[in-house]
């Protein structure tokens, strides 16, 4: 959020607004999105894996930041749908299409992790 000036926060109380909004997010996220939650799990599950499995800090940061990417994902995506249902459950075309798309985004992602991880752990078993 902006002050008065049109500067981003920069006092420590406003960056400590800014962590606690950011925290109300996450928790929001956790009570109301089933999806977010099994990407939770899952992260919980493959991200010590993908620690154990980089070989050196850039294999690690590729493995385990490609699973945070799928989180940040699906968070704008829930975000998205929140402001879609806020106006309705009605069907429209352009609301399905923005929340196909939001879906469509974390798809593209959860590819993404795929391909870092074979990329990094396929030339081990081959």
């Amino acid at each position: 959020m902006a002050d008065e000036f049109g500067h981003l926060p920069r006092r420590p109380s406003r960056i400590f607004k800014a962590t606690i909004w950011s925290m109300q997010g996450l928790k929001a996220a956790w009570l109301h999105e089933s999806s977010f939650r099994l990407e939770v799990y899952l992260f919980v599950l493959l991200a010590p894996l993908g620690w154990w499995l980089g070989h050196g800090p850039l294999e690690r940061a590729l493995m385990i930041g490609s699973m945070m990417l799928v989180l940040s994902v699906e968070l704008l995506n829930s975000s998205i749908e929140a402001v879609i249902e806020r106006f309705g459950d009605e069907h429209h075309e352009l609301a399905g299409r923005a929340k196909d798309m939001g879906s469509a985004a974390v798809f593209v992602v959860m590819m993404n992790v795929l391909l870092v991880w074979g990329a990094i752990l396929a030339p081990r078993l081959f």
